[in-house]
């Protein structure tokens, strides 16, 4: 059974979904699934693959059905981790189990750095830290490049020079900015622009989590068991050398999961990962197994 509650803080409404288990939860943690600009739609099948567990899905704020009252439209990591903590709060479930996908791992990563106690293991998976990159320049160009592309043709040609981008392997050579633009169409994307300039992936929004740098030394003394995963098809990518930059830089490796960036989506995704295989993965990681 799933529940929708609402979190009304002085400068947003917060919902989100709880997932009752199916069974007695035994001695198993709760489970908060976040992402950016991922809202708790996007975890429908991952957490259906939980049933043993109290899963918490929700949107961040600004997103989806989590209305601001701020006047702002940035996605700041150490404000959605406040948002986040404050959920865990008011359902008195804490120490929680993690799972975070993209720019929900960065956030992720805030909130373990900050609030100390929160969260129990952290899986991390592919965070888009940018400024830990060797070329890190470069990466920010390719990305302001996408921004430019969306804010002067629109929805299509940003979108387009976003799986350009992230589909790249390796660093951001000469090559790569010597490419001519992608046509849309050649990824099923619309040509024709409806004006929307508000797109949290594409627009402005998105810049404080993929310029954001994480708080090494905190992590590195953190109580939480921070796992920074990583898809086994993301080899190269932006997001799969983000992650083993972060690992690195917490004394470690990534753990490599099944499929791609987006390995724990099922049709509601429309890119559809492994998600049965994924889930297994992130079991045997929260059951201390692997």
């Amino acid at each position: 059974m799933t529940t929708t509650q609402t979190l009304q803080l002085p400068e947003v409404d917060l919902v989100y979904d709880v997932h009752a288990p199916s069974a007695a939860a035994g001695a198993h943690r709760p489970l908060f699934m976040i992402g950016q600009p991922m809202c708790a739609d996007g975890f429908t099948t991952l957490a259906s693959y939980f049933p043993d567990r109290t899963v918490i899905t929700y949107d961040p704020r600004g997103l989806g059905r989590s209305v601001r009252r701020d006047g702002r439209t940035d996605a700041v990591p150490e404000v959605q981790a406040a948002d986040v903590r404050a959920v865990v709060d008011a359902l008195g479930a804490g120490p929680v189990d993690m799972f975070a996908s993209s720019g929900g791992a960065v956030t992720a990563l805030a909130l373990v750095a900050a609030y100390p106690g929160t969260v129990a293991t952290l899986v991390a998976h592919e965070p888009p830290l940018v400024p830990l990159l060797p070329d890190a320049e470069a990466a920010a160009r390719a990305n302001a490049a996408c921004q430019e592309a969306y804010q002067k043709h629109g929805w299509g040609a940003g979108m387009a020079a976003f799986i350009a981008m992230t589909s790249w392997r390796g660093e951001f050579t000469d090559d790569y900015f010597a490419q001519p633009a992608p046509d849309p169409a050649t990824f099923g994307m619309p040509v024709d622009d409806d004006g929307s300039r508000d797109d949290p992936l594409l627009s402005d929004r998105s810049a404080a989590v993929t310029s954001y740098r994480p708080d090494v030394d905190a992590l590195r003394v953190t109580r939480t068991r921070v796992v920074i995963a990583v898809g086994e098809e993301s080899a190269g990518t932006l997001t799969g050398r983000t992650s083993v930059a972060t690992a690195e830089l917490l004394g470690g490796l990534p753990a490599v999961f099944p499929s791609h960036h987006g390995g724990f989506l099922g049709e509601e995704g429309g890119y559809a990962g492994q998600p049965e295989a994924f889930a297994r993965r992130l079991r045997e990681i929260l059951d201390g197994v692997a």
